[in-house]
Order: structure tokens, then C-alpha cells, then sequence
């Protein structure tokens, strides 16, 4: 069978699938610091033996934890003499312009840490000054009587020619063998001398960290007979080997998040859905990301840490295009200096978590909220839960500050969560030049189902489908990867004066660059499939916009289709297009898949009994606008295919629940999918 693990920040998730198609799925806690237990707690749960694993695709918070929590290890710098303050410049366009408190980000690598040696090329990758190698050596001996574990090497123009960076490397692992290591060239090939040096300096930072959970993780799986082929999710929404892994971990910067994105970009062609907002709600964050023609977004444009006050670290590597806002089903409802009911972004997480899961939780959570409306049913927790309790903690700490009930706390605290969601949902949509109304959404997570119904309908969105196996489609979304490798390269080109030959011989060295990479995967040339895109934009603007270029020979007509293509891009992100001016490729990005054999589901079986045979019970449910209603709750696996609902309902199932407001409809499909007509 095909196996894929997600650890998230309160649940380690896993999804397999057999060679008939048949789904199954089991949760358990995360178990930080040893992540790999979370794992293994999880397969034991799912009573999966290791010799049944032909494949273990793997998603995972530790690099994202790494470097968050500063837990990565003391690292180093040798850059270009007269660039040792890069990290320190950063970018003048702070993001609170006018907080004359703002600070820039502390850089990883302190300025003590950071060392000049001389070296020189130029923007075309032509050689003004030679490596001194004794440069070299005098930085690697000081590195070391500092006690750094890492390095990083970043120099001037290696995007265009690496040549100096090996060289360093090579002389680094002659002269210290056991340090980590990170040349900027083997992880982005993009100009932008800030990005690409704190790229570089994160990566090296995380190596050690990375190399260790990884090697404990495999061997934790060789204990349990696990022998197939093990990947692990990147952030470009692809996979790559174990080994690889370790050697770019900032790959897997978002490796669980991105996994259900592109799950549900191939959920919607599954169901007939190119055009599919995938919406995420977790333990501790909502995320969501627009998949527009079936296509997943990925951008260079990353940072951690960035919000409106804060100006973030850069990471130049390929990542889904997703925005995330600190609500889940944990994030704790607190009351501000000014005396405003907020949510989130701190959350409950695993240990001690909601008040309703009976461990020592005293602060009120959207989980407890969702509890005392009768959103969420106490009986379908897998803890006994003490509802006299939550609704303590909901009074003390909320109600009795504004002089409300339990019961309009609660709701104001969902209301509130969703709020922040619904300004997520619209920064990936409508703000981005896109009608929801041709998008359905495709809700996921322990939370996804049950806000998605409301969110859906104030969007405009008319379809929600809820997946099997919902609360881990994440982890679902990994069964349905290929590898994938990104290489990115900056070819700064007006195309009027572009040299067709030299531009096919560029993609054709990117395309040989995958290829060989792959062999070392053991990917024949066979299984390689390329998509190519241009990042372009007008002579003289800064940013550029992603256009998809043919495969094969480029000619001068495939050239006008390009420029086309831009224009009509350019106008849906801006709103204008400048058809007159001139424009330039500014980088190719090759997009290498590496096919894999992957699952077949199975359609549901019909079933002989009838929708009321699936009623669990009736009890009244808090909605916003009606009150208490009366409404009626059914099991998700008794509902067959074909199943029809009038709401108000609620469909329970062991780790999430949907609910379908008053004046909306449900369909069951048949692969067992939850459609959410929202009525709009």
C-alpha cells in the first residue's frame, strides 16, 4: 500500500490507500521534540504492518519549527569582500511605514559571524577577480575556533556563474569534512543578493537539525520492516527522496500545508472543478490558497514571519502560493487592553489544548465555542469532555466581560474566527482580480467543514465539498504527488532582441540539469515530464508575473504567444496592460516531475438503506441569524452515494464535523464527497 504521514501542530495525521483503492486513515498527538514517535504512534494505530509499505510519503513542521523557535544550529558566513552587511541592509520598504519603532529582522548569522573574502564576477557571470583561496582557508579557521556547526557561501553574481562557490566548497570540505555546508547556487539560481544569501544562510542553519530527524525517522521505519521508497513533501508541492531532503531541507519549509492544496487541485479534477479555493482549518491555523485551470500557484516571493509589522525572512525557493491566519480549532479567545473580543493567533495546541479536551486547558477556544453552540457534539470526542467546565471557562474569561450569555460568547468568538478567515479567503481571491463565484471550495482540515458552509456563502462561493477523509486530507494529498524539482534561472532578456538560439539552449541545459538529477533518484528519462514558465514584466517595473511557455523549439510565432499570454496575465493581476511597451524575461523556470505510480479510488459502493437510516440524533444548534434550531445530525459513513440533505444538519464523523446552515442543501457523490450547495 501507498502510506503518507502529516504531522501538524496538534495532530500527526496519516491516509493510505491499497491496490483496490480502498481508503483508511488514523490520527494521534504530535509528539514533540521526537517528532518521529507522532509517526510511528500514527502507523501503529492504523495497525499497518512495515512489510505492507511500498511507498511512505512523508510531510513534516520541523524545519518551520526550526526556525521559529531558533532551534536550528550556530552558522556562518563567507561572502564576497565588501558584502558582509547584506543580511544586516536587508530592504529599505519596511512594511509599517510610519511605526518609528520598527526594527529590521535580527539576522541568523551575527555580523562577527560573517566573513569577506575576495572574489569577483560580474552580472554576466564574466570573472573580474580570481578566488583567493587564502581567503578561504582564514575564514574556515576562524568558523571553526568559533564552534559553528554550518556553513553558508554566498557570493556576488553566482546565479550567473557558481564557479567561485564550488571552488569554496570543495576547499571547505577538504580542509573541515564534518561541517554543514550550503553554496547559494544549489538552492536558488535567482538574483536579489539579500533573498539569495538568507536562503542560503537558512538553509545551512536547518541542515543539521534536518539530517538528524530525517536519519531518525528512517531508522525508526527500517525497525518496523519499512524497506519501499520514502519521500518527503516539499514546499513546491511535489516530493523528493529522503537523501535529497537532507541536503536542501528549506525545501520543506511548508511541507505539510502545501500537501492539501494540491490535493485539492486534484480532488477538483476529479469532481469536474479546475477553478477550486482550498481552504485548510487545523489545530492552530487556517490557510487557504486559488487553484485557477488546475494549475497550484507557486512563487519565490516567500517569507517567515512576516505580517504587517514585520518586515519577515525572504526564502527564495518554490512555494505554494498560500496565505495562513493564526485561527483553528485551538486559537484562544482573549479579551485586548481596549476591552475587543479577539481570536487567535495563540493557540492551545496538542498539550494542554481546548478546555474540552480535559487537560489542564483553562483558556476558551473556537473548539469550546463551537461545543457550547452545539456545533460540535461532546459524545463524538474521543476524551470525555466536561461541557460544565468549557462553559466555566467561556464565562469567566468572555461572557461576564460584556455582560452576555455563554451561549452568545460562544458565538461571538465564531464569529470573530471567521472574520479573520473571511479576510484570508478574499486576500487569494477577490483581491487578486478573481470572481469566487466561478469557484467552488474544497474544505479540509479538523475545522474546514464546519466554518466553510458560512464562509462559502458570504464569498459568494456556491459549492463547499467537504473530502473523505477530510481531517487528513493533507496527508491524502501526498499519496497523489510526483517528484518534483524547481530550477529557476535568471536570463534577463528584453524579447524583441532575444536570441532564439541561445534561449532554447538555456532551456535545454535546465532540462538536462533534471535529468541527470533524476537518474541519481532513480527516475528514468522515461518518467521526466517538463513544464516551463517565464517570470516577465514591462521595461522598467520591478515584479514580474509567471507565464507558462510551449515545450520543444521556441520560434518567433511560439515567442508572440508568450507575449500575449503576459499581457492577458498582466491585466488580471493589475487591471491594465501595456501592449505598446516593451517587454523582458527576467527568469526561466523549469518545472521537472518526476511520475510516479499512484492510487486509483475506488467509488462507493451503493448501499441499500435510506438517508434517515443515517440519523444519529436531533438537537438544537446556535446559528447566527436564527438562534437555536432544532437540526438534525447524521453519519457520514452511512450517507451512500446519491444521499441528499436539507439543512439545517450536521454530519458528524470520528475527527470532524459539517455543518450545512438553514436554506442550504448537501449531496453525498460517488466517491463519497460532501457538496455543500450554499444557496447563493
Amino acid at each position: 500500500m501507498r502510506v503518507a504521514t502529516d504531522i501538524g501542530g496538534t495532530f500527526t495525521d496519516l491516509v493510505c490507500v491499497d491496490d483496490q483503492g480502498k481508503v483508511r486513515v488514523a490520527k494521534s498527538d504530535t509528539t514533540p521534540p521526537n517528532f518521529e514517535q507522532g509517526v510511528m504512534d500514527v502507523i501503529a494505530k492504523a495497525e499497518i504492518k512495515g512489510e505492507e509499505i511500498e511507498t511512505f510519503i512523508h510531510g513534516t513542521t520541523v524545519i518551520i519549527n526550526a526556525l521559529t523557535e531558533r532551534n536550528g544550529v550556530k552558522t556562518g558566513l563567507i561572502t564576497t569582500k565588501g558584502f558582509r552587511d547584506v543580511l544586516e541592509i536587508a530592504r529599505g520598504n519596511r512594511p509599517d511605514l510610519f511605526n518609528v519603532r520598527y526594527q529590521k529582522p535580527v539576522p541568523f548569522v551575527p555580523r562577527a559571524l560573517r566573513l569577506e573574502v575576495e572574489e569577483r564576477m560580474n552580472h554576466k557571470g564574466e570573472v573580474i577577480k580570481e578566488l583567493n583561496t587564502a581567503d578561504v582557508e582564514i575564514a574556515v579557521e576562524k568558523l571553526r575556533k568559533e564552534g559553528v556547526e554550518a556553513i553558508a557561501v554566498c557570493y556576488l553574481h553566482a546565479y550567473a556563474n557558481p564557479e567561485h562557490e564550488k571552488q569554496t566548497v570543495q576547499l571547505i570540505k577538504k580542509m573541515w569534512p564534518e561541517v554543514a555546508i550550503t553554496a547559494s547556487h544549489e538552492v536558488t539560481k535567482e538574483w536579489r543578493e539579500y533573498e539569495r544569501t538568507n536562503t542560503a544562510v537558512l538553509n545551512s542553519y536547518v541542515k543539521p537539525v534536518a539530517e538528524r530527524y530525517v536519519n531518525q525517522l528512517n531508522e525508526r521505519l527500517l525497525e518496523k520492516n519499512v524497506t519501499g521508497q520514502k519521500y518527503i513533501m516539499q514546499s513546491n508541492a511535489g516530493t523528493t527522496t529522503f537523501e535529497q531532503s537532507k541536503q536542501t531541507p528549506i525545501q520543506m519549509v511548508e511541507s505539510g500545508p502545501v500537501a492539501g492544496v494540491f490535493g485539492a487541485a486534484i480532488l477538483g479534477k476529479m469532481i469536474g472543478h479546475d477553478n477550486v479555493i482550498a481552504f485548510d482549518i487545523g489545530g492552530t491555523t487556517a490557510k487557504c490558497s486559488l487553484i485557477d485551470g488546475g494549475e497550484v500557484t507557486v512563487t519565490t516571493d516567500y517569507r517567515i514571519e512576516w505580517d504587517d509589522r514585520h518586515a519577515g525572512y525572504p526564502i527564495k525557493v518554490p512555494v505554494v502560493d498560500i496565505v495562513e491566519v493564526g485561527n483553528g480549532g485551538g486559537s484562544i479567545a482573549w479579551i485586548d487592553p481596549a476591552g475587543a473580543l479577539k481570536v487567535g493567533p495563540k493557540s492551545a495546541g496538542a498539550m494542554p489544548g481546548p478546555v474540552a479536551y480535559g487537560r489542564g486547558g483553562t483558556e476558551p477556544t473556537t473548539t469550546d465555542a463551537n461545543l457550547v453552540t452545539g456545533r460540535l457534539s461532546a459524545k463524538n470526542f474521543s476524551m470525555n469532555v466536561d461541557l460544565d467546565a468549557v462553559r466555566a471557562a467561556i464565562d469567566e474569561k468572555i461572557a461576564k466581560r460584556f455582560g452576555v450569555s455563554v451561549e452568545e460568547a460562544a458565538l461571538g468568538i465564531i464569529r470573530i474566527a471567521n472574520s479573520n478567515m473571511l479576510n484570508a479567503l478574499k486576500l487569494i481571491s477577490v483581491r487578486r482580480g478573481y470572481d469566487p463565484r466561478d469557484f467552488a471550495m474544497v474544505a479540509f482540515g479538523g475545522g474546514g467543514a464546519m466554518h466553510a458552509a458560512f464562509l462559502a456563502k458570504e464569498l459568494g462561493v456556491t459549492k463547499v465539498v467537504v473530502p473523505v477523509a477530510a481531517s487528513v486530507f493533507s496527508a491524502w494529498g501526498m499519496l497523489m504527488t510526483d517528484l518534483r524539482h524547481d530550477y529557476l534561472q535568471t536570463y534577463i532578456r528584453r524579447t524583441s532582441e532575444l536570441n532564439l538560439a541561445e534561449l532554447n539552449e538555456a532551456w535545454r541545459a535546465l532540462e538536462e540539469q533534471a535529468i541527470a538529477q533524476y537518474k541519481t533518484e532513480d527516475i528514468s528519462e522515461g518518467q521526466v515530464v517538463f513544464n516551463r514558465y517565464a517570470d516577465m514584466r514591462y521595461l522598467g517595473q520591478e515584479h514580474t508575473v509567471k507565464v507558462p511557455v510551449p515545450g520543444g523549439e521556441l520560434n518567433e510565432a511560439l515567442l508572440a504567444e508568450v507575449n500575449a499570454t503576459f499581457h492577458a496575465i498582466h491585466e488580471q493581476n493589475y487591471t491594465f496592460k501595456l501592449e505598446n511597451n516593451p517587454t523582458e524575461i527576467v527568469n526561466l523556470h523549469l518545472v521537472a516531475f518526476g511520475k510516479v505510480t499512484k492510487p486509483e479510488i475506488a467509488e462507493l459502493e451503493p448501499v441499500s438503506h435510506t438517508v434517515r437510516d443515517a440519523v444519529l440524533e436531533t438537537r438544537p444548534v446556535y446559528f447566527e441569524e436564527s438562534g437555536w434550531i432544532e437540526t438534525t445530525v447524521y453519519e457520514r459513513e452511512k450517507l451512500g452515494p446519491g444521499f441528499e440533505i436539507q439543512g439545517p444538519a450536521v454530519v458528524e464523523e470520528p475527527s470532524t464535523s459539517a455543518l450545512v446552515y438553514p436554506g442550504q442543501r448537501l449531496t453525498v457523490d460517488k466517491y463519497g464527497n460532501l457538496i455543500i450547495h450554499t444557496g447563493v
